[in-house]
């Protein structure tokens, strides 16, 4: 008989990382949503410069004398012309009304207005509005604060418009308040109007166009602000290598 002989064998266990591999479709998906980020917003401007220019077009080209309409003498219809003229316009009424004629022109187109019932009211309220935002002794938001609203313990962005006296909205007289405003996501010309006491209301280190662009942003744009010295040197304590 043979004999046989056992061999001791010596096993090696290598562990292998498996890394998951992206799909092809995973990868377009990825792809996708990077070309949307890149091209939604330039999409949504062309968009809405278009529609502006057209808006104005279609206002202003129907009130110009033929000779001076473009369209009547080019084989192309040239976007933007009404918006230019109404700009011109606009410009040349803000000239006429610096001079003691354009004011008195003016004041009597005031006076006319303000005598029918129902027009003076939309009249009166417009004017105040575009004084308040564009005139240069107008004012428009001082500060972006926060408020607790709707309920107390949750904040929302606010925008103080105007200090008022209590007594301006029928309260007691000496109480000193804030006129705020609260603006809904992601459309900032639609909101509230709050009168809040100036203890209640935090004033916050952010402009106003920061303050917009996160509540239009739906609170995912933040203003890119360096530290204070004294938080930057607390911070460079704990980061490694520091």
């Amino acid at each position: 008989m043979r004999n046989s002989s056992s061999h001791d064998t010596e096993v090696t266990t290598v562990d292998v990382e498996v890394k998951p591999q992206t799909s092809f479709f995973g990868r377009l998906r990825a792809y996708f949503f990077t070309g949307l980020v890149i091209t939604a917003p330039i999409a949504i401007t062309v968009w809405a410069t278009y529609w502006f220019v057209t808006m104005f077009d279609a206002w202003v080209k129907p009130l110009l004398p033929a000779a001076y309409n473009p369209d009547n003498y080019l084989p192309v219809q040239v976007p933007g012309f009404g918006l230019i003229f109404a700009l011109i316009t606009i410009t040349v009424i803000g000239f006429m009304a610096a001079n003691l004629a354009g004011r008195t022109m003016i004041a009597i187109w005031d006076k006319t207005l303000y005598a029918m019932p129902v027009v003076r009211s939309i009249y009166k309220g417009s004017k105040q509005i575009f004084e308040t935002l564009f005139s240069q002794k107008g004012a428009s938001f001082r500060h972006v604060c926060l408020v607790e609203w709707p309920r107390r313990g949750t904040w929302s962005i606010a925008f103080i418009s105007r200090e008022i006296d209590g007594a301006q909205i029928g309260l007691e007289p000496g109480r000193m308040m804030y006129a705020v405003y609260i603006s809904t996501t992601p459309n900032p010309t639609s909101g509230y109007v709050f009168f809040v006491d100036m203890a209640d209301v935090k004033i916050i280190d952010l402009s106003v166009e920061d303050g917009l662009k996160l509540v239009i942003s739906m609170g995912l744009v933040f203003p890119d602000r360096p530290l204070p010295p004294d938080a930057e040197a607390n911070a460079a304590t704990l980061r490694p290598g520091a």
